[in-house]
């Protein structure tokens, strides 16, 4: 058989009214304490940072340099006034006479110019200069220079003698030369030796020959 509830038991009829007298008493809640209670004051809460410390550096003020002023303008030279007076200077005709007859300057002297000429000697002839004794008589002249023997200082120079036609030298060149005084030294033993001149077809003639000198320490 089914159960019936009966009108008292019945909780959903009244679900409705409760509801609305739950809304209607919380709003009146809310406006008196709206009403009375306007203002609400929290605690003041602390909030502790940490605090960055900040090193402060003294900056130096930048002085500026002052500029050295430009150089002074060079003065004006102004004459000064004079104490003499001139005099007064007449002054010739410039009138030109057409009919005066004018010589002509003389010409120009010419400077005569000396123009020496350069000696030609020969390189390569029929029969070449030889110094009289031979290269032995040039090394026996030869004064071995002191600078030259404290550093050991040895080797060959090549002496390049002019030879005139009558077998006397009458300039010389180095053309390979050692140094420490060597050079010099085998010149002037050149320049003291009598030569055989040279000679092309039978005739004694201007000859350059290269002359070897020895240096060599005993």
């Amino acid at each position: 058989m089914p159960v019936y509830k009966t009108i008292k038991a019945d909780l959903r009829r009244k679900y409705t009214r409760y509801v609305e007298i739950s809304l209607i008493i919380s709003l009146a809640l809310l406006i008196i304490a709206f009403k009375f209670f306007p203002k609400v004051e929290g605690g003041e809460k602390q909030v502790q940072v940490a605090q960055e410390l900040v090193n402060v550096e003294d900056i130096v003020k930048t002085k500026q340099e002052n500029r050295p002023p430009p150089p002074p303008k060079p003065p004006i030279p102004i004459e000064s006034p004079s104490d003499n007076v001139l005099e007064d200077v007449e002054i010739g005709s410039t009138e030109i006479d057409l009919t005066q007859q004018i010589e002509a300057p003389p010409p120009p002297k010419e400077e005569k110019r000396i123009v020496e000429e350069e000696i030609q000697y020969f390189e390569v002839v029929e029969e070449m200069p030889e110094p009289i004794g031979g290269i032995e008589a040039i090394q026996k002249k030869i004064v071995y220079p002191e600078i030259a023997k404290r550093a050991g200082v040895e080797g060959k120079v090549y002496i390049l003698a002019f030879v005139d036609e009558n077998g006397n030298v009458t300039k010389t060149e180095v053309l390979k030369g050692i140094g420490a005084g060597c050079d010099e030294a085998a010149e002037k033993a050149v320049r003291e030796t009598k030569f055989k001149p040279g000679k092309q077809r039978g005739k004694p003639v201007r000859v350059k020959v290269a002359v070897p000198i020895i240096f060599k320490l005993n």
